[in-house]
């Protein structure tokens, strides 16, 4: 009797739910937009974070320069001691994310030959680490590495987006 309870439970549930239709799963609704990242890291701080030799979750600039010199390296097949600006755009799009990420090669390029040296790239990275190292200790953190923002440009509308604005006056 026990058994044939269960049996008559079972098939109730069971023609319940056939009455009520499909069950549809569904993902999150398309006007659902993601908030806008508060925190980045620029190409050229994410290449430093990747210099921590010792795993420390800490570069020092000694740390920065010897990963400048081994990604140097790499791009650098014919050990000529310098790129030109497409060998750079090749480093760029390798190590920092995108051949047009900063820093340029016009900007690294310092007595411009048209070529990059090491030296002229550890330099103007050892510019970066000077504006990273906020505290001045001659240590990076993943928090200085961090750029934080209020907001991204096109985050948010502007304060006159679908207002009537004025014509400007002559």
């Amino acid at each position: 009797m026990a058994r044939l309870s269960w049996y008559l439970r079972d098939m109730l549930i069971l023609s319940l739910l056939l009455q009520a239709g499909p069950i549809v799963v569904t993902g999150p609704q398309p006007g659902a937009a993601q908030p806008p990242a508060t925190m980045a890291y620029e190409p050229a701080a994410m290449l430093v974070a990747t210099c921590d030799a010792d795993a420390d979750a800490r570069v020092t600039r000694e740390e920065m320069e010897d990963g400048l010199a081994a990604s140097f390296a790499a791009i650098d097949r014919a050990k000529a001691g310098t790129l030109g600006y497409i060998d750079f755009a090749d480093w760029a799009e390798r190590f920092l994310g995108d051949r047009n990420a900063l820093p340029s090669p016009f900007e690294v390029d310092r007595d411009g030959d048209n070529r990059v040296a090491l030296r002229e790239l550890q330099n103007r990275f050892s510019e970066y680490f000077t504006r990273y190292d906020r505290d001045r200790d001659g240590v990076l953190t993943r928090a200085e590495l961090l750029t934080i923002r209020a907001r991204v440009f096109g985050d948010e509308p502007s304060p006159n987006d679908g207002k009537k604005r004025k014509p400007p006056r002559r």
